[in-house]
């Protein structure tokens, strides 16, 4: 028995060495809104994503699964990505190490900026902390070798630029920002620059001076769920509900609306948000119908991703909940598509259920989709008052 677990740890030990002789395959991302997933499980809504990346970013491939390649981020980190969103790059050479160098934030008419010096386009993963603001953005891969962090008076709504070394590879920049309220940012590579496009928090909170995206959810060859006893298509009624918002708020006095669709068209989510980010509104509105194979179930819900977007979807929620629906909840972070954008503020609102057959007499009622609208629009009103 002895010799026998001497063979078994041999074998083990040549097998392991075998894998690790094998070259590491360096790819880069492409295509539409590639993204690093944490690992291979799913839902309806695919696996829980880490965040989106630019294209170009150097990624190292140590496995396969199904449609995934497995790519370690840095020494202890290592994530998963879809095949369809890499590129095999024969011509890059891994480097022994790679250096951040310095760091300039500054602002322009419109937005700052906080520039990250860099030698290679590498990973990285964001997030958002409250109490103080603040957004935390790990890089990959990559060693310090930053000596200074200019900040000019420029500035608006960043407040500090600080790092640390988190780990022997891992460098955690935190940008720490002026208002409570996260309003958005953006992340890519210009040059050899990661920069952190941070949005500031409007100059007059009045919604009157704001844009709003309103998304009308499915459409086209997306018909989403239907009514029990109607059987209404859910991509109909979003719809609706859409132009609905979009009328009350025109005639309120809100002059700058973008809608995601305005007809029965297909738009696939990736494009919608590749076209919202084109137009940068300041927060995004979704409106949804929910279901479920328990026809009991019924009530009102809104949902974020990131939890500096909570606050809008709370307001929201707690006026809905004046129209005596059930509360079916204020659900953090969700992994659907629209909620994923760290670009503005977002609520997805599941108006309610048109599985359930209370909910869906109150859905088709013209009367009720009045009232969901003056509900929404009074939840933003609420939202921009708390932040005065």
């Amino acid at each position: 028995m002895k010799y026998c677990k001497i063979i078994c740890f041999l074998l083990a030990f040549q097998v392991a060495a075998a894998v690790s002789a094998q070259p590491i395959q360096l790819v880069r991302t492409t295509g539409k809104l590639p993204s690093l997933y944490f690992g291979l499980g799913e839902d309806r809504l695919g696996g829980a994503k880490m965040g989106y990346l630019d294209s170009g970013v150097l990624l190292r491939v140590v496995d396969s699964a199904k449609d995934m390649y497995k790519v370690q981020l840095s020494a202890y980190h290592s994530a998963y990505i879809e095949k369809k969103s890499i590129q095999l790059d024969s011509a890059v050479r891994l480097k022994d190490q790679y250096l951040t160098a310095s760091f300039s934030a500054k602002g322009d008419s419109v937005l700052d900026y906080v520039g990250i010096a860099m030698e290679e386009r590498l990973p990285y993963q964001s997030r958002m902390q409250i109490n103080p603001s603040v957004i935390e953005v790990d890089i990959y891969g990559v060693h310090s070798n930053t000596n200074w962090v200019t900040q000019l008076r420029s500035l608006k709504e960043v407040k500090n630029v600080y790092y640390q070394q988190l780990e022997d590879d891992v460098v955690r920049v935190s940008i720490e920002l002026v208002h409570r309220q996260h309003w958005g940012y953006s992340i890519g590579y210009k040059g050899r620059f990661l920069v952190v496009s941070v949005k500031r928090q409007p100059a007059k909170l009045d919604i009157r001076k704001l844009t709003i995206a309103i998304d009308a959810g499915h459409g086209g060859t997306n018909g989403g769920t239907g009514g029990i006893k109607t059987f209404q298509s859910e991509k109909d009624l979003t719809l609706k509900y859409a132009k609905e918002l979009e009328k009350l708020l025109r005639r309120k006095g809100v002059t700058n609306i973008i809608m995601t669709r305005d007809s029965d068209t297909s738009f696939d989510n990736k494009d919608r948000i590749l076209f919202l980010q084109q137009q940068q509104p300041d927060l995004l509105i979704s409106l949804h119908f929910n279901s479920s194979a328990n026809q009991q179930v019924r009530g009102v819900s809104t949902y974020y991703k990131h939890i500096g977007f909570r606050p809008l979807t709370q307001f929201v929620l707690t006026r809905m909940l004046e129209l005596n629906l059930n509360e079916f909840g204020n659900i953090g972070h969700f992994n659907f598509a629209l909620n994923a954008p760290t670009d503005f503020p977002n609520c997805l609102v599941e108006i309610a259920f048109l599985s359930n057959e209370e909910d869906e007499r109150r859905i088709i009622n013209p009367a009720f989709k009045t009232s969901v609208s003056q509900k929404i629009y009074a939840g933003i009103n609420d939202w921009l008052k708390s932040l005065k």
